[in-house]
């Protein structure tokens, strides 16, 4: 079917749609407000572009996320060893956590969520007319996300996304209406953007900045300017937010973006915490030697098996192999003396190298992850379980060893 049958198909289609045009440096911005769950929302943008000629179409994707609409099975291809080594497991995760949260949409409302920034590619594809990526990274806005909150607000984020995972029942009507009238990443965090403005501003605020900034900087980079227009599609909850930015933001649109784009800065406190404990463990080992060589022997026996026998305790529940199970035993106890990759990323690498992932399990991971079995069955899903276990042994077999030393000294 053509964009013009289809315009012919929906005279009604942009009907109660929240639709605004904004004029910024002689450039019209045509913005549409989208649900990422609602066929309506397709309609509309099917029809604003067979009605009217556009210069490029904008939409609310990163190259990440357009690029997996591209190409669904490129996530297949992902080098699961190439992941541990880079410190990215965590932020995979994440992703497929909420990939997991976009499924259940998908599977009740028969509709895939974006399925509206989908049709605006193809549509701006079949015009010859460029494409605009606006949205900031998702492994960015997640990172900055995470940073936006306390110590203990991390723990109730990770306990939902997690619960979310292995929920069963169907989305209630209340979370629909939110997310026709809001966004797939505040929806997926609901309970806590709303209640937590760091977090509202990074998932939302933050985002409604930087698009409008990445507006400006395209059409200033097209050499955009009066009789020029442009298809923006955006979730509706960001319609009034980049609207305004779009109106009375200054300043050079490069630099806006680009600091927005930054990673959050690491927090160091933690590892001064966790150095300055292992330090304290370390000279009561000392301390122990100097007071009797049988005393300091038993000290250090501690440590190894203790802070050994939790990470590969780790191993064990995931179910990794015998060999990733002697990894964590040997890299627990030695994670003071190599700051680079975790115990648990170690063991990991060793259980991808000898499991190595089948593209049957890449195929089926967003449904295994569902099922508490899935994680143990499912390689990749595996893979991460023992990296996470393995880490979280460590840190308890850590606790546990210096709590027993300094029990026996005093």
């Amino acid at each position: 079917m053509s964009l013009t049958d289809t315009a012919t198909d929906l005279p009604n289609a942009l009907a109660g749609q929240p639709l605004e045009r904004i004029e910024r440096d002689g450039v019209e911005y045509v913005v549409l407000g989208t649900a990422h769950v609602s066929l309506a929302s397709v309609d509309a943008v099917k029809a604003l572009l067979a009605g009217e000629s556009f210069d490029a179409v904008a939409i609310e994707l990163c190259e990440s996320r357009a690029q997996g609409m591209r190409d669904p099975e490129a996530f297949k291809q992902m080098d699961l060893l190439q992941v541990i080594r880079q410190g990215k497991i965590g932020m995979v995760a994440a992703s497929l956590v909420l990939s997991t949260f976009q499924k259940r949409l998908a599977d009740q409302h028969g509709i895939e969520p974006g399925a509206e920034m989908k049709a605006a590619m193809e549509g701006a594809s079949a015009k010859g007319v460029p494409v605009w990526l606006i949205d900031r990274e998702v492994g960015t806005t997640l990172r900055r996300a995470w940073h936006s909150v306390g110590f203990w607000q991390r723990f109730g984020l990770m306990g939902g996304l997690l619960a979310s995972v292995f929920e069963r029942e169907a989305i209630d009507e209340k979370e629909i209406e939110k997310l026709k009238q809001g966004d797939i990443l505040e929806s997926a965090f609901s309970e806590f953007a709303t209640e937590s403005a760091p977090l509202y501003r990074s998932l939302i605020g933050e985002r409604d900045t930087y698009m409008a900034a990445r507006l400006r900087e395209h059409a200033e980079r097209g050499h955009f300017g009066a009789g020029k227009k442009v298809l923006v599609v955006i979730g509706a909850g960001h319609l009034k937010g980049m609207g305004e930015q779009l109106r009375v933001q200054q300043g050079d649109p490069v630099l806006t973006a680009d600091e927005l784009a930054k990673a959050p800065p690491k927090s160091h406190w933690p590892k001064w915490v966790a150095l300055i404990l292992v330090l304290a463990v370390f000279a009561a080992i000392g301390f122990a030697f100097h007071r009797n060589a049988a005393l300091g022997a038993q000290a250090l026996r501690d440590w190894v098996l203790l802070t050994g026998g939790f990470s590969a305790l780790g191993a064990l529940i995931a179910g990794g192999h015998p060999l990733s199970i002697l990894a964590a035993f040997v890299a627990g106890p030695i994670k003071p003396f190599r700051p680079g990759i975790p115990s648990g990323g170690i063991s990991a690498m060793v259980e991808a190298w000898i499991r190595k992932p089948r593209v049957a399990d890449f195929e089926t991971l967003r449904d295994d992850i569902t099922h508490w079995s899935g994680w143990w069955k499912n390689r990749v899903a595996r893979t991460m379980l023992n990296f996470f276990l393995v880490c979280m042994g460590t840190i308890i077999g850590e606790y546990s060893a210096g709590i027993h030393i300094f029990k026996s000294l005093f």
